[in-house]
Order: C-alpha cells, then sequence, then structure tokens
C-alpha cells in the first residue's frame, strides 16, 4: 500500500496540543467520564464491573442496539462498531475496491476519504465543489463520472469544511444514481444530528438505499472522540461481512470500557446534541460577526450544521504560513485550506464553550498586524 503523508492530522500533531486556544477543532466540546456516567443510573457500577477483555468484532450487543436506535429500519445486526470513523474509512475501502474498479469522491473532503481510496490501487475521480460557485454540487458533472467500473460514490453530509449540509433534492438524486447503477454510496455522516435546525436533518444514507453504508462516530456531534468509537451501518449483509473481515486484520474488536460509555451515551444522545447544539448556536453570531467586521481578510458562505466551517482568506499571501504566524505569535489554532488543497481557505471550528476567547486573541493579533 502506498500513500500520501496525512496533511491534516500531521499538522494538527504539530500544534494541537502546545497551542492555547483552537479555532480550527472539528468536534464539539467533549464531557468528562463522570458526566456520562451521570447521564444513567447503574452506568458506574457497570463500568467498574466490566472486566478488560475481549469484546464481539461487530461490536458488542448492547452497543449494536445503542448505535442502531440512532437510524429508522436499522437493525443491530446492519451495525458494524470500529474504533473511530478512520478505521471505518479504512476497512471499508480496502475491504471492497481495488485495482480496476473506480471511486468518485467529493471533494474537499476530510483528507483520508480520498487518499485511502487512493491506497487501495483503484482508480479515482474527485467531484468538485467550489466556492466560486457556492459550493453547490454539480449533479451533471457527477454523472459523467461514471463508469462501467464505477465501484464506489463517497459523499458527507453534514459537510466537512464547509459545515454545509446536502439539500435534500441532491441526496436523492445522488441514490437513484447509484441505484440505477448498482453502485455503492459511502456517505460520512459524522456531524449528522448536530444540524442547527434539527427539522432539516436529512434521512440517514443507509435508511434509503440498501447499498449505501452510513459512518457514524462518537467523536464530532457529540464531542466524545477518546472513546475512539465509530460505526459502519448497512442493509447489506455480505457487504458488511466483507468490512468485518478485514476488521479482523486491524483492531480486532473494540474497547471493552469505550464500548460501554458509547453506549450510555447514545442512549441519551439527544442531552449531548443538544448542549452542544447551544454551544454552536450561541458562537456561530460571533463568528459571522467577527468575519463581517473583517471583510478585508475574511468572507464565507454561513454554516448550517456542525462546529465548522470554511472561510476564504482575501489578501494574496500564502495561507499556511498565515495560519503558522497566528499559532505562534496568537497561540490560536486555525486550519489552513491547504491540507484540503484549497489554498485560499481556513477552517474555523466553533463548538468549544471558549470560543469567544480565543476569537479575541485572534482580533487582537490581527490588530498588532494591522
Amino acid at each position: 500500500m502506498q500513500i500520501k503523508p496525512f496533511r491534516i492530522e500531521h499538522y494538527f500533531g504539530k500544534y494541537e496540543f502546545t497551542t492555547r486556544y483552537l479555532l480550527s477543532s472539528s468536534d464539539a466540546e467533549s464531557r468528562t467520564v463522570q458526566e456520562l456516567l451521570d447521564l444513567e443510573p447503574g452506568a458506574q457500577e457497570c463500568l467498574l464491573k466490566q472486566r478488560c477483555g475481549y469484546t464481539e468484532s461487530p461490536g458488542g450487543p448492547a452497543l449494536r442496539q445503542a448505535i442502531s436506535g440512532i437510524y429508522r429500519g436499522i437493525k443491530p445486526e446492519h451495525v458494524l462498531a470500529v474504533s473511530a470513523a478512520e478505521e471505518g474509512i479504512f476497512v471499508f475501502y480496502h475491504a471492497l475496491v481495488g485495482p480496476g474498479d473506480h471511486v468518485i469522491v467529493e471533494i474537499p473532503c476530510y483528507e483520508s476519504a480520498l487518499e485511502v481510496a487512493r491506497s487501495t490501487g483503484a482508480q479515482i475521480s474527485e467531484w468538485p465543489r467550489r466556492y466560486e460557485d457556492g459550493w453547490v454540487h454539480d449533479l451533471a458533472a457527477l454523472e459523467k463520472m461514471i463508469q462501467p467500473n464505477t465501484k464506489i460514490i463517497y459523499i458527507n453530509t453534514p459537510h466537512n469544511p464547509t459545515g454545509l449540509l446536502m439539500p435534500a433534492n441532491v441526496l436523492q438524486h445522488v441514490m437513484k444514481l447509484a441505484s440505477s447503477r448498482g453502485i455503492l454510496v459511502f456517505c460520512d455522516e459524522v456531524y449528522r444530528e448536530l444540524e442547527h435546525d434539527p427539522a432539516n436533518r436529512l434521512p440517514a444514507a443507509c435508511e434509503i438505499y440498501e447499498r449505501a453504508v452510513s459512518l457514524g462516530s462518537m467523536s464530532k456531534s457529540y464531542g466524545l472522540p477518546g472513546l475512539r468509537l465509530g460505526w459502519l451501518v448497512c442493509k447489506d449483509a455480505e457487504l458488511l461481512a466483507r468490512c468485518l473481515e478485514f476488521k479482523y486484520y486491524t483492531t480486532i474488536c473494540s474497547s471493552a470500557p469505550s464500548e460501554i460509555l458509547t453506549a450510555v451515551a447514545l442512549r441519551h444522545r439527544e442531552v449531548l446534541a443538544q448542549r452542544n447544539r447551544e454551544i454552536v448556536l450561541r458562537n456561530l453570531p460571533l463568528l459571522d460577526s467577527f468575519f463581517r467586521q473583517r471583510a478585508n481578510l475574511f468572507e464565507w458562505i454561513k454554516p448550517n450544521a456542525g462546529p465548522i466551517g470554511f472561510v476564504h482568506f482575501k489578501p494574496q499571501r500564502d495561507v499556511f504560513l498565515f495560519c503558522e504566524d497566528v499559532a505562534r505569535k496568537a497561540g490560536v489554532l486555525l486550519l489552513p485550506g491547504t491540507v484540503y488543497d484549497q489554498p485560499h481557505h481556513i477552517r474555523f471550528g466553533y463548538g468549544r464553550k471558549n470560543m469567544p476567547e480565543a476569537l479575541a486573541h485572534l482580533s487582537a493579533y490581527l490588530d498588532a498586524q494591522a
């Protein structure tokens, strides 16, 4: 397997744990283990009595039951637990495609969604969305990309890095296009349930198409990345079995304590999502106002889901060097769009309680530079 360096994670590895303020984080505000245990009577005793042995490779029954409860028409046997979304991406692609296959990937995207697909030896076509076009989905372009050997279409909604929901009619069109040709749809839904208006929530891909796989995670909407727990959900038993066979070569099974904490969290996920939605909706107007006040530097298409947005950086200067200077001098971490092959953009995160403080430090830095 040949694969490129993971630029997003490399950049975060350099700055995430040494920079005081994180203003580009992709996850929402986290919680302590004690806070999770307090959600449910008896949870602490259950955790303390849990043996630190192996768990079932697809995920324990209680965990898969909790995950299936997120979806309509999904049973526990439709669920495969993985060690965070990253393993889900790796397992899915390597179990299902290889040389001779063709994969279409919506871009910009989280880098592994593109590069792991490429590492299988499959032929890759990038389905681009552009800021200049309002990040719209060009469905005609997608249809033209489909080849006789197209095996998978990867999509992402709510979207990283733009923070935008895919319009419902676009999702339906993609599903119809795929189903008419027997193409798998791999839908990254790690920000699902953190729509700014829950009334706008889309159905999960796995609910509306038998050969669609929904990717979920505890990391983003629920703010629990430390649990390292994610899942693949699909009604196609053979497809899921192939992913499980590949998982035997990666992690084999999940962490037993994480399975207990994840099941507790998911049984009370409305509490977790609502608290994080309140933080997001409190921070978003502050960030939007900041960009309008500094319109000489920034502009964006305002997000409608999740805790991140992709901001157009207007000055004609190196955005990577700008973000590094901000990290060193202001102690504020921004993610340069170069890691998405978007050299005129910056990813901002607004899902943390201390975002106003981080924004104040960035503002002071910009004033000093001016």
